[in-house]
């Protein structure tokens, strides 16, 4: 009987915290407190949501981890953002194939640039190793190279191209939409053929970033970007044209 009745207190607790979660993140999104502001201490919202300061706490440290808000050591809990970076996340994932493409490109395209002006030699040595690996798949796989370097080895292939540009923000913002890529490509397909990489533009992709010339990459990404794009294009035309 104990453990059950410590379950239906966890559980209480927790749904607490939720509220607690939910009560603040609406104040963060209605704009009581403006980014860069203090928010109240833990006293005050305990006493303005009417629940412990514990689980204000739990609730802060939740947002904290979310990243709308920031505690500073001895100062206090600042906000970060007004909106909840999960949340925007999770509309991305709601979206369709032709959208993830249109910011994938916005985001490589900026990459590449930043890339030709900002690469090492270590980051060349990476595009090139990262395609030896897509050609070696087309080698062996002949049969499955569209789906798998296409999808798989390609995104290796551009994650390190936008890393070069030595952008942290940049770099994780793209790593998610790496995934987001990998997974709106092989659901949007299907059991239809993925749209083959040409290992010729991809080198010609490393060598304009390798010159260090950033227009001249911009429009190698763009032009790259542009197989897969219209490979998608002519994928929901004909799912467009059945219905």
């Amino acid at each position: 009987m104990s453990g059950d009745g410590n379950g239906l207190q966890a559980a209480g607790r927790r749904s607490l915290v939720d509220t607690a979660i939910d009560r603040l993140r609406e104040q963060l999104a209605d704009g009581a407190w403006p980014v860069g502001s203090q928010i109240p201490t833990e006293h005050e919202l305990a006493e303005q949501l009417q629940v412990g300061r514990n689980t204000v706490r739990e609730a802060i440290r939740v947002l904290v981890h979310a990243g709308m808000l920031v505690s500073r050591q001895g100062e206090g809990t600042f906000v970060r953002s007004t909106s909840d970076p999960a949340a925007v996340l999770r509309g991305v994932q709601r979206s369709g194939i032709r959208d993830v493409l249109e910011v994938r490109a916005a985001l490589e395209t900026e990459g590449a640039r930043l890339a030709a002006l900002r690469h090492t030699p270590e980051d060349i040595r990476r595009m090139r190793a990262a395609l030896a690996r897509e050609a070696e798949v087309f080698a062996k796989h002949p049969e499955r190279a569209g789906r798998e370097a296409t999808v798989e080895h390609d995104l290796e292939f551009h994650t390190a191209i936008v890393e070069a540009a030595h952008n942290p923000a940049l770099a994780e913002v793209y790593r998610y939409f790496g995934a987001s890529v990998h997974e709106a490509m092989t659901s949007a397909f299907g059991d239809h053929e993925m749209p083959e990489a040409v290992v010729a533009t991809h080198e010609a992709l490393v060598d304009a970033i390798e010159s260090g010339d950033p227009d001249s990459a911009e429009a190698a990404c763009r032009a790259l970007l542009a197989e897969p794009t219209a490979a998608v294009e002519q994928l929901l035309a004909a799912i467009a044209a059945r219905k």
